[in-house]
């Protein structure tokens, strides 16, 4: 990145937009800088003065992507709630969120580039999966205390297949609308001890 004048907030969101959009439409490899400033409606040039690279710029975009969709309710909230009561208000959001076709497309992207391209992996790890882990981790230590999920569980193991159960539903060939997944993740959350 050079410097100069300041970076107009606006054009790097359109560029991280654009971004965003080219590599769920056609990949890392299918994207170019010249479809993506096409698609933001700047030059090519705008695009390399901020990025240096296709690949770290699809990375920024993923995380820019993932930012919105990372809500954590405090630890202290958690330390204090019941298990149940913060899955019950949380199922509405995850049941969307897990039905998109956008959360879909970009989750199998990812997940398909993730040997060419750990970079993309890495970052939706750290702002997509691990925030959720941490909270779900959290919940199942809660659901223990409460004496709904079993002492001697190991919540990584829980954790795991919580992650992989969604993930594995969301990516089917004929996944759930909305109301599938509110169905399934309530099954789901029952069985894991989450829910009554």
């Amino acid at each position: 990145m050079t410097r100069g004048r300041p970076r107009d907030p606006e054009t790097d969101a359109a560029i991280l937009r654009a971004a965003a959009a080219v590599f769920v439409e056609r990949g890392v490899e299918g994207a170019s800088i010249e479809q993506i400033a096409k698609r933001a409606g700047v030059g090519k040039v705008t695009v390399y003065r901020r990025w240096a690279a296709k690949e770290e710029l699809i990375a920024q975009a993923v995380e820019f992507l993932l930012a919105d969709q990372v809500s954590k309710p405090p630890a202290e909230v958690v330390a204090r709630s019941s298990p149940y009561e913060l899955v019950e208000n949380a199922l509405e959001s995850v049941a969307e969120t897990a039905a998109s076709p956008e959360f879909r497309a970009l989750a199998a992207r990812v997940l398909g580039s993730a040997v060419s391209h750990p970079e993309l992996m890495a970052v939706y790890w750290e702002h997509y999966v691990r925030p959720r882990r941490e909270l779900t981790h959290a919940l199942l230590r809660r659901a223990q205390e409460e004496g709904t999920v079993a002492a001697d569980a190991d919540l990584d193991v829980l954790t795991d297949m919580i992650a992989g159960a969604v993930t594995y539903r969301a990516l089917q060939p004929d996944p759930p609308g909305t109301d599938g997944m509110r169905t399934y993740l309530r099954t789901l959350f029952r069985q894991a001890g989450l829910l009554p």
